[in-house]
């Protein structure tokens, strides 16, 4: 018997077919936790690092919100779908560490784990992309969703 809901009886790729699975409000929440460094942290001011490229927190909360968007054109499997709402929050946690975090809304018949997911991964990577002209020393330490709601299972995380 094959556990794998992206898997037809034949072996091979599926798309789950969510068609009679009810309407529900569901969110999901992921987060990012990113070294970059007293190098370039001494560089923000009031939360924000201006550089060339632009503003590196608010350039990379936008290209998050993009990416939720983009979702089902990068992972092959996953729905397109009309999100409700994005909502990203960077902060800095120490003299070296950010936290990211992308919450996503979706009244549909599939969760938005993926978007939350995809959302933060992307905004780590702008900020990277933003400030390795100061250091290349940056690390994406993890990602992992930290908090679902509104499908089969619930899932909130502490830690």
């Amino acid at each position: 018997m094959n556990d794998f809901s992206h898997i037809n009886k034949k072996n091979n790729p599926k798309m789950v077919n969510v068609g009679d699975k009810k309407i529900t409000k569901r969110i999901a929440v992921a987060k990012a936790t990113m070294f970059l460094g007293q190098e370039i942290i001494s560089h923000f001011e009031n939360d924000e690092l201006k550089t060339k490229k632009g503003p590196v927190f608010q350039t990379a909360i936008i290209a998050g919100i993009q990416a939720v968007k983009k979702t089902s054109e990068l992972i092959p499997m996953c729905h397109l779908l009309m999100i409700n709402g994005v909502d990203i929050d960077i902060k800095i946690t120490d003299a070296e560490h950010i936290e990211i975090l992308c919450s996503v809304e979706i009244e549909g018949k599939t969760g938005v784990e993926m978007e939350a997911l995809t959302g933060a991964n992307i905004t780590a990577l702008t900020v990277y992309d933003m400030c390795k002209a100061i250091s290349q020393n940056m690390i994406i330490k993890e990602v992992k969703l930290v908090e679902k709601t509104g499908g089969k299972s619930d899932i909130k995380r502490y830690e």
